[in-house]
């Protein structure tokens, strides 16, 4: 239809109004906005033709005004969280499930009463996202969010506090509004080293995960910076993924997932293929990973309660002889897997017949020797201490556990410590020629260790010596300055008596 004189003065009336109730926003962004919404000249996302309308996502006439065009972001479209953009964030990815996000936020009643704010504590508040660490309409709104983004929020009670509210602030069935402003995401670490971490994509069904030993089927798509190298369908075991050529990132993560789970897995070296890399792959030696791994099924493996002393023994045989396969290989990491695997199924197995609790105890410390081998090949001193610590309280003479704790001390500089390890060596065989050798080198690191300290001493207390002499000369030169100074004050007061004398004279 044409556009009248009343017409026109109508939407210049409408235009006033949606500027002065808050609507206006800045249009410096690009005419597309979240899931390819169009963006109006004022920048506020219009409802595309797929959205519910402004009357069916809001028909609660105490809603702010600030809301009514607002953007409703819930999955199923049903208006219970609206979101209004204050400030654009920057272009780039959005926060997944499992991400440790940090934002600042004000919450708000209806009435404009604040009844909680990060702003007033002067610290950015972190949770993980979708793990219902916050109210169900923060966790929506927050993953549609780019860093950097501050937004306007308003929650019905259903994704708040519902009926009952938070007393005594919170009332029940409390529509809430926030202003939100997310200021970083990350990935969920799944290991203490930092070497895996995992954004989940697309979250998986119930909470069964698959445990060590489960047969798992998977889909992968392995990533070295740009350039896709793996993608195929698999199945392996949980802790041998190593037999299929699946990382063991891969691997730790299993126990994480969910069946349906889609989550991008970024590796480290170590949990990649390590300083070897692989030709197979083209892969170069250190370097970092990132697969996309979807976990389509996976069948659980007994639990350790759930097997009987037999199979538990049988199972370490097994574990034994695959850990020595990786050991062999170079696969150290793989390698304590499977020792760890014995470990867990009869470090607990008490109570039974002497010849069992003979080979129980035998395959301990078969598992934690080989442990304390693996972490010295790993340089993972402190993990070699602790595995032996454990053989030599069931056997406080075992030669090899008293030798490479020794070498593990050796290497962390602890001479004195090590000393007395192949000394106690020693005593239990005294033949062992590689723990008399260590002995001498043990002394000799300590008269070495003692000769550098006396340098470093004699060193320091020489400029000790020279900082006092020039201290004690710059003293006694300031002091004459002064007496210098004082003398020529003296004089030339003197000088200017006599002449105003002489002056005074001769008037």
């Amino acid at each position: 239809m044409p556009e009248t004189g009343t017409n026109r003065h109508a939407l210049l009336v409408f235009e006033f109004l949606r500027y002065i109730t808050g609507y206006h926003q800045s249009s410096t962004r690009p005419a597309e906005g979240e899931k390819g919404q169009k963006i109006n000249r004022v920048g506020l996302a219009c409802p595309s033709a797929d959205m519910t309308t402004d009357k069916e996502q809001f028909i609660d006439d105490q809603s702010p005004a600030v809301f009514k065009n607002g953007i409703d972001v819930t999955p199923n479209k049903d208006g219970g969280v609206c979101k209004v953009v204050k400030k654009w964030g920057e272009d780039g990815d959005r926060p997944m499930i499992g991400d440790k996000v940090a934002v600042h936020y004000t919450g708000k009643l209806l009435n404009g009463k604040k009844f909680d704010s990060s702003m007033d504590r002067k610290k950015p508040f972190t949770f993980n996202l979708g793990k219902g660490q916050v109210i169900k309409g923060l966790d929506i709104c927050v993953s549609s969010m780019q860093r950097g983004e501050k937004c306007m929020l308003l929650c019905k009670p259903e994704y708040s506090y519902g009926l009952a509210g938070c007393p005594p602030k919170i009332p029940p069935n409390a529509m809430l509004q926030f202003e939100v402003e997310l200021l970083s995401f990350k990935g969920e670490l799944l290991t203490e080293d930092g070497g895996i971490t995992r954004r989940i994509k697309v979250k998986g069904e119930g909470y069964n995960n698959p445990n060590d030993g489960s047969t798992v089927q998977v889909h992968l798509e392995g990533h070295c910076g740009d350039r896709l190298f793996d993608s195929r369908d698999v199945k392996f075991v949980v802790g041998e993924s190593e037999d299929m050529g699946v990382p063991l990132g891969i691997d730790r993560a299993m126990e994480k997932m969910q069946k349906g789970e889609c989550c991008m897995l970024y590796l480290k070296p170590k949990y990649g293929f390590g300083k070897e890399g692989r030709a197979l792959y083209k892969i170069g030696p250190n370097s970092d990973l990132v697969y996309e791994v979807t976990l389509s099924n996976f069948e659980k493996a007994k639990e350790s309660w759930e097997l009987d002393l037999k199979e538990k023994l049988d199972y370490s045989a097994g574990a034994k002889q695959k850990g020595t396969q990786y050991f062999k290989a170079g696969r150290y990491l793989q390698a304590v897997v499977q020792y760890q695997r014995i470990v867990s199924w009869l470090e607990m197995e008490f109570g039974v017949g002497k010849e069992q609790q003979q080979t129980v105890q035998n395959f301990l410390l078969v598992a934690q020797l080989n442990m304390a081998m693996c972490y010295l090949k790993l340089k993972e001193y402190a993990l070699v201490v602790e595995n032996c610590n454990k053989v030599i309280e069931l056997d406080e003479r075992n030669e090899k556990a008293l030798y490479r704790r020794g070498e593990a001390r050796l290497f962390r500089n602890e001479f004195s410590l090590a000393m007395s390890d192949f000394k106690l060596v020693l005593q239990v065989n005294p033949s062992n020629r590689a723990a008399r050798s260590q002995v001498s080198i043990c002394q000799r690191k300590i008269w070495e260790h003692h000769e550098k300290d006396k340098k470093i001493y004699a060193n320091m207390f020489q400029k000790f010596a020279e900082h006092d002499v020039k201290a004690g000369t710059g003293k006694r030169k300031r002091v004459d300055d002064c007496v210098v100074m004082s003398q020529n004050h003296h004089v030339g007061i003197k000088k200017r008596h006599r002449s105003q004398d002489h002056c005074e004279g001769c008037s």
